[in-house]
């Protein structure tokens, strides 16, 4: 199981800016190991934000995403005190959801 994904949001004029750093080793299929036996494939394919079960931002990852993904985006509208939920799902059917108050 990976780590919880440390999420920052916050409001400003009525924007809220969302970061993001998702744990994750985002391994692409190619490298070998000690042996010389390819390390399989295991990254993020999907990512989705909900905002009061709304879809903020949602997204696809392939294999070219770098360990540890971070995002950066923002949406119009959202409220100090709301929750903010991220989630994920990997090739490999695991699925992480972590949520965040806005400050």
């Amino acid at each position: 199981m990976q780590s919880p994904s440390k999420i920052r949001a916050s409001v400003k004029d009525g924007v809220t800016e969302v970061r993001v750093l998702m744990q994750h080793e985002m391994d692409n299929g190619r490298r070998k190991d000690e042996a010389g036996k390819l390390i399989p494939a295991w990254y993020i394919t999907e990512f989705k934000a909900l905002y009061n079960g709304r879809a903020v931002l949602t997204g696809q990852f392939g294999t070219s995403v770098s360990k540890n993904p971070y995002l950066v985006f923002r949406f119009r509208g959202g409220t100090a005190g709301d929750k903010l939920s991220v989630a994920w799902i990997d090739n490999k059917g695991e699925s992480r959801t972590d949520e965040v108050l806005i400050v």
